[in-house]
């Protein structure tokens, strides 16, 4: 695939909506053969949502998708849509995450949000209202991690006693990250509109894929990317 910085780029969100009654191994194989086939028509990215409790909405691990479709993929990027950032320890999730970049070349992307289904967060004994607040507190932890500093921190949810990732992440200086947020918006008449931004820029965070043959970084466990910041109107 010959990459054109100039051209338009196409992606998809791979919402975990499976149909009732519909055989889940089957679906699930159907995911990953869509993500296959968009590959080898040069989509650019997939991302895939994460639910548990709906019944109907059977991704309940995102970095399971990417770590499947990885191997059976090219160059299409691959990211959580998003990881429920309240539901997760943000330093077992951070070293999942770093682990996918490794695993896929540095193809993987990070989205995370608060998690959408209040049936979830029944279920994890997680106060609905409290969810964004923990969210800010899981991305800010994650991100240092990313960077390698060394954390401790002591949350009523989470601990953490001098914690450091263990690897480097693959892409320098990370994987690129996307947080989906919930609002109200008056042009949309009022309805809920989702948008992702990238929290250290305030655009979506998009790379070019990694082209055959290209230098693939500055010593172990790094490589080089291009970034580019594209505003949300």
């Amino acid at each position: 695939m010959t990459y054109r910085p100039d051209r338009m780029r196409f992606g998809i969100f791979l919402a975990p909506f499976h149909r009732v009654g519909e055989n889940p191994t089957v679906a699930l194989d159907r995911d990953i053969e869509l993500t296959e086939f968009l590959d080898r028509l040069n989509f650019d990215e997939a991302w895939f949502g994460e639910h548990h409790s709906a019944g109907w909405e059977l991704i309940a691990s995102p970095e399971l998708m990417i770590a499947a479709a990885a191997q059976r993929t090219r160059t299409i990027r691959l990211g959580t849509g998003v990881s429920s950032l309240p539901y997760h320890h943000p330093f077992m999730l951070a070293d999942r995450m770093v682990q996918l970049d490794h695993m896929t070349r540095g193809r993987a992307m990070f989205g995370v949000g608060p998690g959408a289904l209040t049936s979830d967060a029944h279920m994890l004994g997680i106060d609905a209202i409290t969810q964004r607040q923990r969210m800010d507190e899981a991305l800010g932890v994650i991100l240092r991690l990313f960077r390698g500093e060394t954390v401790s921190i002591e949350t009523d949810w989470f601990t953490m006693r001098e914690a450091r990732l263990q690897l480097a992440p693959y892409t320098h200086p990370h994987m690129p990250v996307a947080v989906a947020s919930t609002f109200f918006s008056r042009r949309a008449g009022g309805r809920r509109q989702t948008r992702c931004r990238h929290p250290l820029s305030g655009g979506i965070a998009t790379r070019r894929p990694h082209l055959p043959g290209e230098d693939l970084g500055d010593g172990p466990g790094r490589r080089r990317q291009g970034w580019t910041d594209h505003q949300p109107r």
